[in-house]
């Protein structure tokens, strides 16, 4: 049998109210932990899929001016 991670990210979110959606991913970012990442990838697709042009240039630029003044390291420690 299969696992649907999307499938199973939708249906534990479809029924939240706004403000459970904003605690959940706030709550997933300051915990850090990378279990985490593939919700907020699954919630970040939706995002995209129903945003517009002007919208995601604005997630690209904020997202590659964040990358450019990172210093992020694949090893931890």
């Amino acid at each position: 049998m299969n696992f649907n991670i999307r499938g199973a990210v939708l249906h534990n979110v479809k029924e939240m109210e706004e403000t459970e959606i904003v605690s959940m991913i706030q709550e997933s970012i300051q915990n850090g932990e990378e279990k985490f990442l593939p919700g907020l990838g699954v919630l970040f697709e939706v995002i995209w899929n129903h945003s517009d042009q002007h919208a995601r240039d604005t997630m690209i630029h904020t997202l590659h001016d964040q990358l450019e003044q990172s210093n992020p390291s694949p090893f931890i420690g």
